[in-house]
């Protein structure tokens, strides 16, 4: 199968390392950026290490033509990203092409999903932690699972066989009838998370060593799982917060993307995270502070990169 990922940063690469290496022969290519990056990863490959390591070929490039009839397109891009990525694959898909988005935070399905159709469109999220060292080198560092639906809820010959190229590959994988309480449960670990991480530094692990932090951490995770209910999507963890405790554990040693971001000085998903609860919270009159102030500590990092000590 030809795959395309959109996107050569951490989560890119990975699944794309990742899909190369399947014994099942994926032709599989990367859209980087510009075509300087693209030559350059090309040329090295992408390495892998952590719990797997090993290193694999790539196919990369900045011009979305060269993907022209993908089965499969992963949107691996920032959120804030989605639309530009979306509209640049448009002239490369076939009526029988598939759009999987594994994005954090929320309105990357409905995006894909607008432009692309729900026939075509899948929605996904991976607790896969992925840390670039440096271009072309990735540090996997813990894994849960991902999982992948279509909007409408129905599960088709096609989305199987998604799952289980994407279950061959090493990367673990089940299916969703309710893709959008999955993405929702994602977003809630992320808002626990990702924030707290970029402004203290921390990797996942030490959040929940430190106890003011911690309590920080459950309250920004309870504040989003009253949005969460009230909107009437149906969680898939009985107990969110110790859902984010051990998603902490499990992943202890990874540097968020977040984080990652905040130290490369480069905008953050903050907007489809901590300020998406925010924004849902005011349209149903529910009180947020912890998400309003964390949404609004990493906005103020991201907007003053030049301005820091």
């Amino acid at each position: 199968m030809k795959i395309a990922v959109v996107g050569s940063g951490a989560m890119g690469c990975l699944f794309a390392a990742f899909l190369s290496r399947s014994k099942a022969g994926h032709e599989v290519w990367v859209l980087a950026k510009d075509q300087a990056r693209a030559k350059r990863l090309s040329s090295s490959g992408i390495e892998v290490e952590g719990d797997f390591n090993f290193k694999v070929k790539i196919n990369a490039t900045a011009n979305a033509a060269d993907m022209a009839g993908a089965a499969l397109v992963i949107i691996a891009v920032k959120s804030y990203n989605t639309e530009a990525a979306v509209k640049s694959i448009m002239p490369i898909l076939s009526q029988d092409s598939k759009v999987l988005t594994i994005q954090n935070g929320l309105g990357n399905l409905e995006m894909v999903n607008e432009f692309v159709g729900t026939e075509r469109a899948l929605g996904g999220v991976t607790s896969c932690g992925a840390t670039v060292l440096k271009e072309g080198r990735i540090k996997h560092a813990g894994s849960d699972e991902t999982i992948i639906g279509r909007p409408d809820g129905k599960i088709f010959a096609d989305v199987r066989q998604i799952a289980n190229l994407l279950n061959e590959a090493k990367i673990e994988t089940k299916m969703s009838k309710d893709i959008k309480s999955v993405i929702w449960s994602k977003l809630i670990i992320n808002a626990g998370i990702n924030a707290l991480a970029a402004i203290t530094r921390l990797p996942n692990g030490r959040l929940i060593k430190q106890e003011p932090i911690k309590e920080m951490l459950r309250q920004a995770v309870s504040e989003a799982v009253k949005v969460a209910k009230r909107k009437g999507i149906k969680l898939i963890y009985d107990d969110p917060i110790q859902k984010v405790e051990s998603v902490c554990v499990a992943t202890s040693c990874n540097i968020c993307s977040m984080l990652q971001d905040i130290m490369n000085k480069k905008p953050t998903e903050i907007d489809a995270i901590n300020g998406a609860i925010s924004r849902h919270a005011k349209g149903l009159s529910i009180k947020t502070p912890v998400n309003d102030m964390l949404y609004a500590l990493v906005k103020t990092i991201e907007s003053n990169y030049d301005k820091q000590c």
